[in-house]
This record gives structure tokens, sequence and C-alpha cells, in this order.
């Protein structure tokens, strides 16, 4: 079992600004800052915007705003510094690729050529819930061409899994969990070939470096602790502890996304909603 790291504690909030946060998003946040209250810890926010195309600086304003006004406050964060910045990922290349590198000269990652479509016709089922779909594994022949490649740019940099292994851990929440590689998962992006650092590595490069003690997310990135888990430990860095919240769902079970504008925390609030009503919503 992997063990979690000592006292003293830093949590960290860490958004996306591709839309407007709603409260799905406030309920695991408001946990995350709870918990961080409860250690009377250090709070971080991070500013999660790799996705260039998506990423607005509007939305990156109305996180930081809508997040104070529901009462939440950070130590660290990209609008007032702290010892571990930047944060905002866009800023924090060189780390990336400071991690890309360890990880092609261990020879753990591998480039992939592999088309999208490619990847739809070998699907044989549908991985629910899951963020990245089964890869068959059809570069994983390519690992020994990684060190002819001096930058990540123009093809997809792929983790090989360790297969038949269970990765396990404990979440803070949950309780034990396990996946066994190659079954629940398989070889994941860790670099795209639009030349942008996948959610995978960066979140692990930055957790490392922000030196975050417990993560709190919501439970559909369980999964991604397993693959998190897998680049910590070829990474050599130190592993966090896990809190995974509940998602919350709109009336027919989908889970909230933010495309559910009305429920937004800006929406909310431009109806006159307090930040006590909207956490009412969120039944904490």
């Amino acid at each position: 079992m992997i063990t979690v790291p000592p006292s003293p504690y830093r949590g960290r909030v860490a958004p996306s600004p591709t839309g407007l946060l709603h409260i799905g998003h406030a309920a695991t946040f408001w946990t995350a800052y709870q918990r961080a209250l409860k250690s009377e810890g250090v709070f971080v926010f991070r500013d999660e915007d790799l996705d260039a195309q998506r990423s607005r600086a509007a939305f990156a304003e109305a996180m930081l705003e809508d997040l104070r006004w529901l009462g939440i406050r950070w130590q660290e964060g990209p609008d007032v510094g702290g010892p571990f910045g930047p944060y905002r990922q866009s800023q924090r290349r060189s780390f990336y690729l400071d991690a890309w590198r360890k990880l092609r000269d261990a020879g753990a990652i591998y480039p992939c050529t592999c088309s999208r479509k490619d990847l739809v016709l070998a699907a044989t089922a549908p991985n629910e819930g899951d963020d990245e779909p089964f890869y068959p594994g059809h570069c994983r022949s390519k690992t020994g061409e990684a060190v002819h490649y001096s930058e990540p740019a123009g093809v997809n940099w792929r983790f090989r899994v360790p297969e038949g292994e269970t990765i396990c851990f404990q979440d803070e929440r949950l309780g034990s969990q396990s996946y066994i590689v190659g079954h629940h998962f398989g070889d994941f992006v860790v670099w795209r070939r639009d030349d942008v650092p996948a959610y995978q590595l960066a979140v692990v490069v930055d957790d490392a470096a922000m030196q975050i003690t417990e993560v709190v997310r919501g439970a559909d990135l369980l999964k991604s602790t397993a693959r998190q888990l897998l680049l910590i430990r070829a990474l050599g860095l130190p592993v966090p502890a896990y809190f995974h919240c509940e998602l919350l769902r709109d009336a027919s079970g989908v889970r909230l996304a933010k495309r559910h504008d009305a429920l937004s925390l800006r929406a909310l609030r431009e109806q006159g909603r307090s930040p006590e009503q909207v956490l009412a919503l969120c039944r904490l």
C-alpha cells in the first residue's frame, strides 16, 4: 500500500478556465478548502489553462471572483504569487519538458503516430466515465525510437504501462482502491501531437513542484489516480494523499458539466442567491 506524506498540509484547487464554474465545482472546491482549514494548512490556487483553444481570460477572472464570493481563500496562486509559482500551467512548460525528457531517457514513453480514426476503429468496447479510450498498443514497439526525438512535438507520447500490475491506493473518502494495469486502462498519452502536455503529466509535475500533500477532486478521476501513480513512480516524485468527492448530478442523473450554464456560480449570483444558498444546493 502507498504511504501518505507527513504534514504540514498543503491542499489545492485547480480549475480550468474553459467555462463558468458550476455548483459541482463549488462542492468539490469547498470540500478541498475545508480540509485545508481543518488541517491548518496552506491552500493553493492553480490555473490549469493548458487548453489554449478553449481557455479564456474572462473565464479565468470569473474563477477567481466566483470562488472568492463563495468564501474560498488561498495563500498562493496566480493572483497572489507564492514560492512555487508560476501558478498558471501555460507558464510552466519548462517543468513539463524536464519530466518528458526524464521519461524519454528512461524508456518509459514512446512516440505514437496513430490517428484518432485509427483509435476509433480499434475500439472494442466503450470506456464509460473514462477520459481516454483504451489504447490497443499499435506503436508499443517504437519505445526504442524515443531517444531520436529532441522535442515532443508532432506525435502523441504514450506511457508504457506495466501490464498485469495491480495499482492500489487508499482514498481518504472511498477507502481502498485498486486497478489492474492493462485491464482497466492501457498506455496513456502524456504529451499531445499539438505540443501540449497532457493532463496526466502536468498535474503530477505541478502537484509535486508545489508540494501538495493531499489532492481533493471529483470521483470521476479515480482511474486517473492509478495512471498518475505510475508517473509519480517513474519520475521519482512524492506521493500525495487522495480524497475523491461525490459527483453532483442533474435531475436526470447526468453529471454536472460546464454546459449546465443555469447552475453556474455566475448565473446563481445574478439570480440573487447568497453563498450560503449555493452551498445548500451543493448539499454541504
